[in-house]
């Protein structure tokens, strides 16, 4: 199997979790994926991955089929309960039947080994857009951030970035409204907070975010109305 790339590198804000107990291939897909422009966390099994999903929201999975322990089907079915992040399974049983046993527990995806990592970057990149063209309602993207409007919780590319609840809460209105202006006394009487209290708190979810009043990229104030939230700064 090759490694040598045959696309240049392109930015992406995506971030894979390749789960292989194959050490060799972990590392050659780390690279070669990460060559690509995508975040490229690596797991040697399923518990190892539980581990690394327990803080990070991954946008899609690789996945062994054959692995010690929990397999690659037993771990996307248990996925599968809790979600919808795309799976693309490696396996080295070709037969149809696998296939079809692959695809019922969940893959998006199946590839078989070997396998050209030019093809992989391909299968990823399409599941990838695929995803994102039916996006759930429950998920607001801006800039390298993700933001899930139910739980109210926000990621980045290093991993969750820690809110307060009222934090989440003005947040969440924000999201909502994502590029629209929304009123200052709108965001405090949704929230429970004072107007004062707003400013406060956007604030601190700029400094959490990188930003502040004269550099902000994300929460950008609207002067006589209150603030907005950028999808691309």
């Amino acid at each position: 199997m090759s490694s040598s790339p045959h696309a240049k590198p392109r930015s992406l804000d995506s971030r894979l979790l390749v789960v292989d107990d194959d050490l060799r291939l972990r590392n050659l897909l780390q690279r070669y994926l990460s060559g690509q422009g995508y975040l490229v966390d690596v797991a040697r099994d399923a518990g190892e991955a539980k581990e690394r999903l327990k803080g990070i929201a991954y946008d899609l999975i690789v996945l062994d089929v054959s692995m010690p322990g929990e397999d690659g089907l037993t771990f996307a079915r248990s996925l599968r309960a809790l979600g919808n992040v795309p799976i693309l399974f490696l396996t080295a049983r070709k037969e149809t039947k696998h296939r079809i046993e692959g695809l019922e527990a969940g893959a998006d995806d199946y590839m078989g080994k070997p396998f050209d990592p030019h093809e992989l970057s391909l299968r990823v990149a399409s599941l990838l857009r695929r995803v994102k063209s039916v996006a759930p309602p429950g998920w607001v993207h801006f800039g390298e951030y993700r933001f899930d409007l139910e739980r109210r919780r926000l990621w980045n590319r290093s991993g969750p970035v820690m809110l307060t609840a009222r934090e989440g809460e003005v947040l969440g209105h924000l999201a909502k409204a994502l590029g629209k202006p929304v009123r200052r006394d709108k965001l405090g009487h949704e929230s429970s907070l004072g107007e004062r209290s707003v400013d406060v708190c956007i604030n601190r979810l700029r400094r959490k975010l990188g930003e502040n009043a004269r550099s902000a990229r994300h929460i950008i104030s609207i002067r006589g109305t209150g603030y907005a939230l950028r999808a691309s700064p």
